[in-house]
């Protein structure tokens, strides 16, 4: 019985200590921890994605190989030359395949595109966007 309530007693104590712990972290859009923050968009209009599917004979079936992200405005003080990464995501939100790259300076209602491949289009559910810069 001695041991059993010693068991809580320490249970207690760490769970407390822990809790106090995560209850500490916080995240800014400076800083990275655990938590949400809104920061400002590059852009205020919508960014489209779409993927053209192409047959694989190795699959077989037809895999998600060329993605666009259309309506980027890569204007000054918008999206213009920042570091974007793509991930295609499946079940449970998993990665699927993923490309990064820079978008350009050509000004608003701008296209990017890249190419992925070995990702099954059957299988995606899902797409991320991230700008950075």
């Amino acid at each position: 019985m001695k041991r059993a309530i010693m068991a809580v007693a320490i249970a207690a104590i760490f769970g407390t200590g822990v809790y106090g712990l995560a209850a500490s972290l916080s995240v800014t859009s400076a800083s990275l921890g655990a938590g949400s923050a809104t920061v400002a968009a590059c852009q205020s209009t919508t960014i489209n994605v779409t993927y053209t599917p192409t047959y694989t004979s190795s699959l077989p079936g037809y895999d998600a190989t060329t993605v666009t992200l259309n309506g980027v405005d890569e204007s000054a003080g918008h999206c213009q030359s920042k570091s974007y990464k793509v991930t295609l995501t499946g079940a449970a939100n998993a990665s699927l395949g993923e490309q990064t790259g820079t978008t350009g300076t050509t000004g608003t209602g701008a296209t990017e595109a890249m190419t992925f491949t070995g990702v099954s289009a059957a299988a995606v559910t899902g797409v991320q966007v991230t700008i950075t810069g």
